[in-house]
């Protein structure tokens, strides 16, 4: 959640998030229920900031180089659309372990 809301939310939406990524790696124990709130405002400010770009937009130059060098905005948020079906199969792999009886 922290790169989404950060890369989307604070970087093309101006969110005000400010990313802890060390905490990010290090909390544990979080609640069922804090965890679902936590993933469900994430999920807004994705879309929220989705709808607020346009074509012309995506064909921008992204506001900071993340990977290293220049590139559209488009083509980061390819990029994030890959970076977060890796992290899914890992949560998907995990559960998968969990239900192991």
């Amino acid at each position: 959640m922290g790169n989404l809301n950060h890369f989307f939310g604070a970087i093309l939406g101006n969110s005000g998030y400010v990313r802890n990524r060390e905490l990010e790696f290090s909390l544990k124990n979080i609640p069922r229920t804090e965890l679902a709130q936590q993933i469900e405002a994430t999920l807004n400010i994705v879309i929220s900031t989705l709808d607020q770009l346009s074509e012309d937009d995506l064909a921008k130059e992204y506001p900071i180089e993340p990977l290293g060098y220049k590139m559209t905005t488009e083509y980061f948020l390819i990029h994030l659309f890959g970076h977060l079906g890796y992290h899914l199969g890992q949560i998907n792999f995990h559960r998968r372990l969990l239900d192991v009886e």
